[in-house]
């Protein structure tokens, strides 16, 4: 393992000056550790500042200049756990929603999606992939979906961020016990292996022809909170609650400069049908160096969210790397999502290799690291996580580079 550089540019312009004030307030509640002193020639007076040089990027360390710490209220509203962006403190302080969300062809196009701040996809039986999306802006929709039915390594995924988990059936025999442990808070449609459905959260929507009844069922949200007042289940998270990831701080990039670069990224190859799980719809992200945004891609062409006919778009990436298997004869499948293993994160048009980790329980998310151990610096916006089938016969299909 090596130690790599992680550069992060400020933007703006900061003057000499500007730099000198900071650090004579290093003492007045600025954060727990004091403030290196920038490598500039020397501090002149006002009258001269024109003549200083702005040092354009500086080596820094993961402290209270360049990532969110503790969360600030200010003004009503907090940094997303979630994005790390500005919503109102009602919002980031409530658990999201989880939502299973189908993404094979006959169920396009989804609603809802461009709300969620993570979204996880994963292989299912018949080697297409099945998303969760989750979600703490959410009160002014009328409806998410459609939505579909559940297997385990979701709802392990939803409790690692401590989210109301949201579904239209599931597995039985490997969900069953599972999601209806009092401890995990769900929201289900009454379906053979749910105790305690909540049918008021769900509804039908008339999509035309075309679409299959099983594409017609969507979360409604209105039902929604009166499902979760009836369960009574607490909109709070709770006192251990952990951070899924670590961001960037308010005018902060995390570029990590020295890494290779890749603007185009495909979890399943470019071509070609394969039972990696991507392989039959050939989802890609395109990376945009003029907003920072990877824009998803998928049988071949933009995928969009039918709330607001845009494309989606996301500040980081992340493969994680899960050991995989098939369980039975119908091909449900199983991911381990606890424990570790290898990752990739892409942001800012960059590549860091590292790994996963997820050894406290079920209540705490996986952790990012590069190479040298070093938590991920993600950019402050929406993530897209793909779970990769961790065996060199699927692993092979991934691709990225620059193209």
């Amino acid at each position: 393992m090596f130690r790599k550089k992680i550069i992060i540019k400020k933007t703006g312009i900061m003057v000499a000056a500007m730099l000198w004030a900071s650090l004579c307030m290093a003492g007045c509640g600025v954060g727990d550790e004091p403030i290196p002193e920038p490598e500039i020639e020397q501090v002149v007076p006002e009258e001269s500042v024109e003549d200083t040089q702005e040092p354009e990027e500086e080596e820094t360390a993961q402290g209270d200049q360049t990532v969110i710490g503790e969360r600030e209220v200010v003004n009503g509203e907090m940094q997303s756990y979630l994005t790390g962006q500005w919503i109102s403190e009602s919002k980031a302080t409530r658990r999201p929603i989880a939502v299973m969300i189908p993404n094979n062809r006959p169920a396009m196009p989804q609603y809802g999606l461009s709300r969620a701040g993570i979204i996880y996809e994963a292989p299912v039986e018949g080697r297409i992939t099945r998303l969760m999306a989750v979600i703490e802006d959410f009160d002014d929709l009328e409806r998410v979906g459609p939505v579909r039915s559940s297997r385990d390594y979701y709802v392990y995924m939803a409790m690692g961020y401590e989210a109301i988990y949201c579904n239209w059936g599931l597995a039985v025999p490997y969900v069953e016990e599972l999601i209806n442990r009092p401890e995990y808070y769900n929201v289900s449609a009454a379906v053979t292996g749910i105790h305690n459905p909540a049918d008021e959260a769900f509804g039908r929507v008339s999509r035309g022809d075309g679409y299959a009844l099983e594409f017609t069922g969507y979360l409604m949200i209105d039902g929604l909170f009166d499902a979760v007042e009836r369960l009574d289940y607490d909109w709070n998270y709770d006192d251990k609650y952990v951070p899924p990831f670590l961001f960037a701080a308010d005018g902060v990039r995390s570029e990590y400069a020295d890494n290779e670069s890749a603007n185009m990224i495909y979890p399943g190859g470019k071509e070609g049908s394969n039972a990696s799980g991507y392989g039959q719809y050939h989802p890609y992200f395109e990376y945009h160096e003029d907003d920072h945004l990877y824009y998803r891609y998928q049988d071949g062409k933009a995928q969009i969210d039918e709330l607001d006919g845009k494309q989606l778009t996301f500040s980081n990436v992340v493969f994680m790397y899960c050991h995989g298997e098939v369980r039975d004869d119908h091909d449900y499948l199983a991911f381990d999502v606890h424990g570790e293993g290898e990752s990739i994160v892409f942001t800012n048009g960059k590549v860091i290799k590292g790994k996963w980790e997820r050894f406290d329980g079920d209540f705490t998310p996986p952790k990012f690291y590069d190479e040298s151990g070093e938590e991920v610096i993600f950019n402050q916006g929406k993530t897209w996580i793909c779970n990769i089938w961790d065996d060199e016969e699927y692993r092979k299909f991934v691709e990225y580079g620059q193209e």
